[in-house]
C-alpha cells in the first residue's frame, strides 16, 4: 500500500470510523482500524460484530493494498498532527509508515486473517434527510434507559410505515416520540417495527447529520440496520425484542396546562435541582396566573421561584406535581423550541411536553410525576 491523502478528511474519517471501537475489544483485531487503497478511495473501517462504520477519502493511490492498525492510535495520530501537508501512507513489510511534513509514525499491523469480514448492506429500503433523522434520534436519546439489566430499554424502537418513521425511547420513567417523514423505495403499505442500541444509533445519526439524504435499508432476517449517506456507511445490528406498547400511554384528558417560556423555565428548574437532594423533587404549583417552582425541605436547604405562564386550569383549581428536575429539564431542552406546553392530567398521572404551537411531527415528552408524601 503506498498512498497521499489530505490530513483534514482523513482525520474525519478515522474518527467517524473508530466510533464503531468497542470499548473492551474481546479480541486485539477488533480495536483495529482496517485501512484499504483501491484507485482514487481510501476506505477506512472499524466492525465489533454488532456495529461497523465505514468512510471514504479521496486518495492519490500509487500501491492498492488493505491494512489493520491500532484504531485508537491512529486516531490520537490523526487528531493531533497539524498543519496542512498531505500524509503519506505507505506498507513497509509489518509496518504502515506515516508521514505529514516533517512528522513521521511508524505502526505496527495486525493480522489481516483474522479480522473479520465487513457487512454489506442490501439494496436501500427508502431515504430519509440527514438533518431531521439526526435530530429526531437525538431527542428520543434523551428518554432512553441506560440500566445494562434492562437491555431493551437502552434502545430506541423505530416504526416505520410508508411515510414516516416514528421513534421512540423509555426508560420507564419517561417517555419520547418524534415521527418524521421519509420516502420508501417501495410502498407496500406495511408496518415494520426495529429496535437499535441508543448510543449507536446516535453515534451513526450524528456522523450522517449533514447528509441531504441518508438512504436506509431495513432489518430483515439478518437484522442488520444498514445508513449510507454520501461518504459514510454504517451498520447496526438489531435487538430483540421490542419496547413497551406506548400508544395507550399518551392522555387526552387533560385538567390543566400551562404554555411557558423555554429558556426561562429551564433556569429556574436549574435552580431548584441546587437544592433537591438525590431522589427529591422539583414541585410545580399551577394557578390562575403563573408558575411556582419549589424544592427541598424545611429541615435543610430549600427554595421558591416563580415563572410566567398562560395557564388553562380546566377544574378551577390550582394544581401541584412534582418532578425529578433532571428528567423534566431533560425535556424542556430536548423539545428545541422556545416554548412549551405542560399538559397535567392530575398530580399523580405522567404529564405531557409538547411544544407550544401545534406540530404533529415534533416530539413528544411524557414524565411520570413522583408522588408526595401525605
Amino acid at each position: 500500500m503506498k498512498l497521499r491523502t489530505d490530513l483534514a478528511p482523513l482525520a474525519a474519517a478515522v474518527t467517524d470510523a473508530a466510533r464503531a471501537l468497542p470499548a473492551r475489544p474481546p479480541v486485539p483485531v477488533l480495536a483495529a482500524i482496517r485501512l484499504e487503497a483501491t484507485a482514487g478511495t481510501l476506505a477506512v473501517a472499524a466492525f465489533d460484530y454488532e456495529t461497523s462504520a465505514q468512510a471514504a477519502v479521496d486518495a492519490e493511490v500509487t500501491t492498492s493494498g488493505t491494512v489493520l492498525v491500532s484504531g485508537r492510535l491512529l486516531a490520537d495520530i490523526t487528531r493531533t498532527v497539524k498543519g496542512t501537508h498531505p500524509v503519506d501512507l505507505e506498507l513497509d513489510g509489518a509496518r504502515l509508515v506515516l508521514t505529514s511534513g516533517r512528522t513521521r509514525y511508524t505502526l505496527h499491523t495486525l493480522p489481516l486473517e483474522e479480522y473479520p469480514t465487513l457487512p454489506r448492506p442490501a439494496a436501500a429500503s427508502g431515504t430519509v434527510a440527514g438533518p431531521a433523522l439526526a435530530e429526531a434520534i437525538h431527542q428520543v436519546a434523551t428518554a432512553a434507559g441506560r440500566d445494562d439489566a434492562l437491555p431493551i430499554l437502552t434502545g430506541i424502537q423505530a416504526e416505520i410505515t410508508d411515510d414516516t418513521i416514528t421513534f421512540a425511547a423509555t426508560d420507564r420513567y419517561r417517555f419520547a416520540l418524534r415521527p418524521i417523514p421519509w420516502t420508501p423505495a417501495k410502498a407496500n403499505g406495511t408496518t415494520t417495527q426495529t429496535t437499535i442500541p441508543a448510543k449507536s444509533l446516535a453515534e451513526a445519526a450524528k456522523i450522517l447529520a449533514t447528509d441531504d439524504q441518508v438512504h436506509l435499508t431495513l432489518p430483515a432476517s439478518h437484522g442488520v440496520l444498514g445508513l449510507a449517506g454520501r461518504t459514510r456507511t454504517l451498520t447496526l445490528r438489531a435487538m430483540d425484542g421490542q419496547l413497551p406498547d406506548h400508544k395507550a400511554l399518551w392522555p387526552t384528558d387533560f385538567t390543566a396546562t400551562a404554555d411557558l417560556d423555554v429558556a426561562e423555565l429551564a433556569d429556574a428548574v436549574k435552580r431548584m435541582a441546587l437544592v433537591a437532594e438525590r431522589g427529591h423533587p422539583v414541585n410545580l404549583h399551577l394557578t390562575d396566573s403563573a408558575l411556582a417552582l419549589s424544592a427541598g425541605t424545611a429541615d435543610d436547604a430549600s427554595a421558591r421561584d416563580q415563572v410566567t405562564a398562560t395557564t388553562d386550569l380546566l377544574t378551577g383549581a390550582p394544581v401541584t406535581i412534582a418532578f425529578n428536575p433532571g428528567y423534566l429539564l431533560d425535556g424542556i431542552t430536548a423539545l428545541k423550541t422556545d416554548r412549551i406546553r405542560l399538559q397535567i392530567v392530575n398530580p399523580v398521572k405522567p404529564a405531557l411536553l409538547v411544544p407550544a404551537e401545534a406540530n404533529p411531527t415534533a416530539l413528544r415528552y411524557l414524565i411520570m410525576p413522583i408522588r408526595q408524601s401525605g
